[in-house]
């Protein structure tokens, strides 16, 4: 076994220097070296680095349009991530109106405590950009749903507004129901 050990050792010993011999060949040998061979592979070279720079300007063209299309989703993101609470809320505004409406013009502690509650949550909604639908302009299909014909109105005006209409940052929450002059 210590034999076979030693023979191996020795193979191996062997194989290492064929292989510096071998090396020590191949770099004292220079190939020649052709002037037409060298301008053809700078012409090459020159090509292939053109291309990559076109990649590379390409893929940075895109990752900047990635990067705007994100910022742009983002921004509105964050412009419509209250709509489902500001939707409901409205329902709470209605529900106030039509308290100090019941009241009937009677100025109670009651009623006074009811139409600062109201105002106050106005006031935040309005603050996050929940606003009013203007119904003083005339009927605007885009955000008034017309619910019957105001006998009193001219045509095309708003005659009743039965239930206020709102926008979020500029898109229609809820039309204002209305009726509107024939």
């Amino acid at each position: 076994m210590a034999n076979e050990q030693t023979d191996q050792t020795q193979d191996i010993q062997a194989q290492d220097i064929q292989a510096d011999n071998v090396e020590h060949q191949s770099t004292t040998e220079q190939p020649e070296v052709n002037v037409e061979d060298l301008q053809a592979q700078i012409t090459t070279l020159t090509e292939n680095l053109k291309y990559e720079k076109a990649v590379a300007a390409n893929a940075k063209y895109e990752a900047e349009k990635t990067k705007e299309r994100l910022e742009r989703e983002a921004d509105t993101s964050k412009k419509f991530a209250l709509e489902k609470i500001a939707k409901e809320l409205l329902d709470t505004v209605d529900n106030l109106e039509r308290a100090i409406a019941a009241t009937g013009g009677e100025k109670t502690a009651l009623s006074e405590g009811v139409e600062l509650t109201l105002k106050s949550l106005i006031t935040t909604l309005e603050k996050f950009g929940v606003v009013v639908v203007d119904t003083d302009h005339g009927f605007n299909a885009d955000f008034h749903q017309a619910v019957g014909i105001a006998p009193d109105a001219k045509a095309g005006e708003v005659g009743t507004v039965l239930q206020k209409g709102y926008t979020l940052a500029g898109r229609l929450l809820r039309p204002a129901m209305v009726l509107v002059g024939q």
